[in-house]
C-alpha cells in the first residue's frame, strides 16, 4: 500500500474497516420475548457489536437498530418493524457485503489512479489473466459466473481467430478452404438472452419474496426442456446442467437466490454516512433523490453482466494475443500428463482448430503501404522509382527470394517464418548502416573533444601553476608565524606548569602537615589517658598490697600474743576468744577484700568504658546510641554500689561490736587472773580444786558457744565467697563487653582512617584534575589574566 500511494491514515482506515467486518460476522441473534423480534444473543456478541461500532465510529444503539429493525415509509406514517433472528442475520451479512464491496471498489480506483493511466492516450497494453472453466463436485453461483465469463471470452476468441480470419480471406479473394469450429453462441443465448435467459429468470425469482431455489429450478426445467445445451439431472430436484464448450457442468441452485441479491438498505446507508470517520463517510456518500426513490433490490448477475460487457468492449477495441494454459493432470503432480484430459482441453479451447488455421493460413497480414513503409529499406532503388504499391511489394519479395506468399486486393499475406526472415534482414541492414554512421560520428566527436580538452588543459595548467606558487608563499609565511607562536606558547606553558606545580606542592605540604599535626595530637591525647589509667591502677594495687601487709602483721602479732597467753592459766579462754577473733578477722578480711575488689573493678571497668566511649565518640562523632547504653550501664553500676554497700556496712558494724566485746573480755581476763592471784592461798587452792573437780564444764561450755559462732561465720564466709564469685563473673562479663566495644571502636577508627585516607586521595586527584582544567583554560586566555585567575584560586581540604 505504501508503494501504490496509500498514506498511513488511509491504511489505518482500511484496517479499521476490515476489522469491523470481521467483528460484524461474529454478532449472533436470538428471539426476544416477542416472536417476531430479534436481539443480541449474549455478552460475546454484544462485545463484537460494540467493537464494530467503535471501529466504524458510529453509535452502538444505532448499529443494533439498523441490524434488528427496518423502517417502512408509507404515505400516512413511518413504521419501524422488528426483524426475526434469521432476517437480522441476513441484514448483518448484507451490511458486511456492502462495506466490503465499497472498500474493494475504492482500492481498485486508488490503484488505477496511482498507476497513472492516461485516459486520453491512444495506445493501451492490458493483460487479462483468467484461470478457465471450473467444474467441481459442488458448483454454485460463483462457478456459474466464472464459466459465463469463459464462454464470453471463448466467443471473442472464436470471432477473432476463426470468423474474422476467414472473413478477411474471403474479402481479399484468396483461395481458402474453410475450417469448421464449434460456435458457443447458443450457450450465451441460454445464459444471457432476454427475456428468457437463465440470468433473466434468476433476477425475476429474486424479486419475489416467496420464491425458493426449487421454484427457480422448476422454472428452468419448464423453460429450457427442449434446449440442447440445458440438461436436467435425474436424481435431483434443484440441480441443472449446462453443456459448455469445455464440457458439461452440473450446478446446485440452493444458494443462487441468496447470492444474487444485492440489498442496499437505507438504514445501513444512513448509519455509515453519519460515521465520524471521514474514510467511511467517503465510502458511503449520500444517495441522490432518484436513487432513494428507486427500488432497493439490485441483482449481482445484472451488475456482473454489465461489467463483463464493458470488458468485452475493451477487448474488441484492441488487438488481442492469446496464451492458452493446459492443465496436465488433476492430481497436481509434476511430470505427469493425462492424455485424455489434455486433448479435451485442447479441443474445448479451440486450440486444435487454431493450429489447423495457422498451419494452412497466413498469420501475417499487411497492407501494401504498411509493407513498403516497413520493408522498403531493403530495396531503396525501388522506392526511388514511381511504381505501384503492389508491384513494388512484389519486387521486394523477389529480391529477398521469398516464395509461398499470397497477394490480395489490398493486403499481402505472409507466413510466420517469412515475416521473421524479412525482419531479420531489415535488422541486419539497419545494424550495418548504424555501425557506419556511428563510426563517422564517433570519429568527429572524439577529435572535437580532444582539441577542446587540449586547449582547456593548457589553460588550466597555467592557472594551476600560479596558484601553487601563491599557496607555497602563503605556507612559508604561516610556517614562520607558527614557529614564533609555538616558541612563545611553549615558554608560557612551561612557566604556567612550573607555577602550578609549585603552588600545588605548597598546598599538598600544608595539608599533609595539618594531617600529621592532628594525628600527633590524637596520639598524645591517647597516651595521656593511658598514663592516667596506669597511675590509678598502680596506686590501687599498692594500696591493696599495703592493706594486705597491714592485716598480715596484725594477724602475726595476734598469733604471737596468743602464744604468750597460752603460757598462762587462761590459755583455754584465750584460745576460744582467739579462734573467734581469727574467724571474725578472716570474715572481715574477705568481706572488705571482696568489697574493695568489687568497687575497684567496677570503677576501673566503668572508667575504661567511659573513656573508650568518649574516645569513640570523639573519633566517629556518630555513636550516640552506644554512648547512651554505656552511660546507662555506668549509672546502673553506680546505683548498684550504694545498694550493696548498706547491708555490708550493717554487717561490718555488727561484727565490729562483737570484736569489741571479745577485746573487752580479753582485757578483763588478766584482771581476773590478778584478782585470783591476790586471793589468799586458801581461796586460791579452793578455786583450783573447784577447777580441778569441774574442768570439763569450764573448758567445754565455752568452745561449744564459740564453735556455733565459727560455723555461722564460716557459713557467712561461704556466702561472701559465692557473692564474690558472682561479682567476678559480672566483672568478666563487663570485661567481655568492654573488649567488644574496644574492637568495635577499633574497627570504626580504622574505617574512619581509611575514609580519611580516601578523602585525602580524592581531594588530591580533584586538585590535579582541577589544575589541569585550569591550565587548559588559561592556555586560551591572555597571559596577564592567567596570573590574576591563578592567584584567586582556593584549595579546600576536608578534615575530620
Amino acid at each position: 500500500m505504501d508503494v501504490v500511494g496509500i498514506n498511513e491514515k488511509e491504511q489505518d482506515a482500511i484496517f479499521r474497516v476490515v476489522a469491523a467486518i470481521l467483528h460484524l460476522g461474529n454478532i449472533n441473534f436470538e428471539k426476544d420475548e416477542d416472536i417476531d423480534s430479534a436481539l443480541v444473543k449474549d455478552e460475546q456478541s454484544l462485545f463484537h457489536l460494540h467493537m464494530t461500532a467503535e471501529l466504524l465510529m458510529c453509535d452502538p444503539l444505532s448499529l443494533e437498530d439498523a441490524l434488528c429493525k427496518r423502517v417502512m415509509v408509507t404515505p400516512e406514517e413511518i413504521i419501524k418493524k422488528s426483524l426475526d433472528p434469521h432476517a437480522a442475520a441476513v441484514s448483518r451479512d448484507g451490511l458486511a457485503k456492502t462495506i466490503y464491496s465499497r472498500l474493494f471498489d475504492w482500492l481498485v480506483d486508488k490503484i488505477n489512479v496511482s498507476i497513472g493511466q492516461d485516459p486520453s492516450s491512444k495506445c493501451l497494453i492490458g493483460i487479462l489473466d483468467i484461470y478457465g472453466f471450473e467444474s467441481f463436485k459442488a458448483n454454485s453461483f460463483e462457478q456459474f459466473c466464472i464459466n459465463f465469463t469463459n464462454e464470453k471470452l471463448q466467443q471473442h476468441f472464436n470471432q477473432h481467430v476463426f470468423k474474422m480470419e476467414q472473413e478477411e480471406y474471403a474479402k481479399e479473394e484468396i483461395n481458402w478452404n474453410y475450417v469448421e469450429f464449434v460456435d458457443n453462441q447458443d450457450v450465451l443465448d441460454l445464459i444471457e438472452k432476454k427475456p428468457g435467459g437463465i440470468i433473466a429468470l434468476l433476477d425475476e425469482a429474486c424479486m419475489f419474496p416467496k420464491s425458493t431455489h426449487e421454484t427457480f429450478a422448476q422454472k428452468l426445467y419448464q423453460t429450457f426442456k427442449d434446449h440442447k445445451r440445458f440438461i436436467k439431472p435425474k436424481l435431483t430436484r434443484s440441480d441443472f446442467t449446462i453443456a459448455h464448450y469445455a464440457g458439461e457442468v452440473q450446478y446446485q441452485s440452493d444458494q443462487f437466490l441468496d447470492k444474487n441479491k444485492y440489498h442496499v438498505v437505507a438504514e445501513h446507508q444512513d448509519l455509515l454516512s453519519a460515521s465520524k470517520c471521514s474514510f467511511i463517510v467517503g465510502l458511503f456518500p449520500p444517495l441522490s433523490e432518484e436513487s432513494a426513490k428507486s427500488s432497493k433490490f439490485s441483482s449481482i448477475c445484472s451488475r456482473f453482466k454489465i461489467q463483463l460487457q464493458q470488458l468485452m468492449d475493451i477487448l474488441n477495441s484492441t488487438e488481442p494475443h492469446y496464451i492458452r494454459c493446459v492443465k496436465p493432470n488433476n492430481l497436481l503432480k509434476p511430470a505427469t500428463f493425462d492424455n485424455i484430459n489434455v486433448i479435451q482441453q485442447l479441443r474445448s479451447g479451440g486450440v486444435l482448430e487454431v493450429i489447423r488455421i495457422k498451419c494452412a493460413g497466413y498469420p501475417a497480414h499487411r497492407t501494401f503501404s504498411e509493407f513498403l513503409i516497413r520493408f522498403g529499406i531493403l530495396a531503396p532503388e525501388i522506392l526511388k522509382g514511381k511504381y505501384e504499391e503492389k508491384v513494388a511489394c512484389k519486387w521486394i519479395l523477389e529480391k529477398m527470394e521469398l516464395k509461398g506468399y499470397l497477394m490480395g486486393k489490398t493486403k499481402l499475406f505472409l507466413r510466420a517464418e517469412q515475416m521473421a526472415e524479412l525482419d531479420a534482414k531489415k535488422a541486419r541492414l539497419l545494424r550495418n548502416s548504424a555501425r557506419v554512421i556511428q563510426r563517422q560520428i564517433r570519429t568527429y566527436t572524439t577529435r572535437k573533444d580532444y582539441i577542446i580538452l587540449r586547449k582547456s588543459s593548457i589553460h588550466i595548467q597555467s592557472h594551476w601553476r600560479g596558484k601553487l606558487a601563491r599557496e607555497l608563499y602563503k605556507y612559508k609565511q604561516k610556517e614562520v608565524a607558527a614557529v614564533k607562536i609555538q616558541k612563545n606558547l611553549r615558554r608560557q606553558l612551561a612557566r604556567r606548569a612550573y607555577t602550578g606545580i609549585r603552588i600545588s606542592a605548597l598546598v599538598v605540604q600544608t595539608g599533609f602537615r595539618a594531617m600529621a599535626a592532628r594525628k600527633d595530637f590524637r596520639f598524645r591525647e591517647q597516651t595521656k589517658a593511658a598514663t592516667i589509667i596506669q597511675a590509678c591502677w598502680r596506686c590501687q594495687r599498692v594500696v591493696s598490697y599495703y592493706k594486705k601487709l597491714k592485716k598480715a602483721s596484725v594477724i602475726s602479732q595476734s598469733r604471737w600474743r596468743g602464744r604468750m597467753v597460752k603460757n598462762s592459766e587462761a590459755a583455754t579462754i584465750i584460745q576460744a576468744y582467739w579462734r573467734r577473733y581469727r574467724a571474725v578477722s578472716y570474715y572481715k578480711k574477705l568481706k572488705k577484700a571482696s568489697a574493695i575488689s568489687q568497687c575497684t573493678w567496677r570503677r576501673r571497668t566503668a572508667g575504661k568504658d567511659h573513656s573508650n566511649v568518649k574516645m569513640a565518640i570523639r573519633e566517629t562523632g556518630s555513636d550516640e546510641e552506644e554512648n547512651y547504653k554505656l552511660e546507662k550501664q555506668v549509672e546502673e553500676l553506680r546505683c548498684f554500689l550504694p545498694s550493696e554497700k548498706h547491708p555490708k556496712m550493717d554487717l561490718e558494724e555488727e561484727k565490729a561490736q562483737e570484736i569489741d566485746m571479745s577485746r573487752f573480755s580479753l582485757q578483763t581476763s588478766p584482771n581476773k587472773v590478778d584478782k585470783t592471784n591476790a586471793l589468799p592461798l586458801e581461796e586460791h587452792y579452793a578455786m583450783l580444786r573447784t577447777i580441778a573437780v569441774h574442768p570439763a564444764v569450764i573448758e567445754i561450755s565455752t568452745p561449744i558457744s564459740d564453735t556455733e559462732k565459727v560455723e555461722n561465720l564460716n557459713a557467712e564466709v561461704k556466702k561472701l565467697k559465692a557473692l564474690l564469685l558472682s561479682e567476678k563473673q559480672r566483672a568478666d562479663n563487663f570485661e567481655r563487653t568492654y573488649a567488644e566495644v574496644c574492637k568495635l571502636s577499633e574497627k570504626r577508627r580504622k574505617k574512619l582512617e581509611e575514609t580519611e585516607r580516601r578523602v585525602y586521595q580524592l581531594q588530591a586527584s580533584l586538585n590535579n584534575v582541577f589544575q589541569d582544567v585550569i591550565f587548559n583554560v588559561r592556555s586560551i586566555c591572555r597571559a596577564e589574566n592567567d596570573l590574576i585567575c591563578f592567584i584567586e584560586l582556593k584549595f579546600n581540604f576536608c578534615t575530620h
